[in-house]
């Protein structure tokens, strides 16, 4: 029984290469996103007010990509082996994996939040949503100052 569960956490490798190839689509599609937008200004000399839009949704792909990454090479350094990382990126527990996805987190919704007032339609929907944005980019924030610590 021993030897089943500590071979048990060899399927963790099920979450990491699902979580790698879905951060490699995610940066993909924001190269292709990047590429057509680049081509919408140049067709257009700039002048398409959408494109200031469709760069953020840009930033909202990649940092989601970002986020992925994170996940998958944090789940294999936590349960199959430790691997050479810029030393911000070491994760040596769980609680600094949720850290480092809580601050990602945090980067997409002020990134969603931009796009949301760029937009500009509905004032009091984006006082609300900017409030909601507060409240949980401080929850996150409070999590990984104190949460971890013993």
């Amino acid at each position: 029984m021993d030897r089943i569960l500590e071979n048990s956490k060899n399927l963790i490798i099920i979450a990491v290469v699902f979580s790698l190839l879905a951060s490699v689509a995610a940066f993909l599609w924001g190269g292709i996103k990047t590429l057509t937008v680049i081509w919408n200004i140049i067709k257009t000399f700039g002048k398409d007010p959408l494109s200031a839009i469709a760069l953020i949704e840009i930033m909202d792909i990649f940092l989601i990509a970002t986020a992925l990454l994170i996940f998958a090479v944090g789940m294999y350094e936590l349960f199959i082996r430790d691997i050479e990382l810029p030393g911000w990126l070491t994760i040596k527990n769980l609680h600094d994996l949720k850290a480092k996805l809580g601050s990602v987190i945090i980067l997409v919704m002020a990134v969603t939040f931009l796009k949301h007032l760029v937009e500009w339609r509905d004032p009091q929907g984006t006082y609300y949503f900017g409030i909601a944005v507060a409240v949980v980019s401080a929850s996150l924030i409070a999590f990984s100052h104190f949460g971890g610590k013993d």
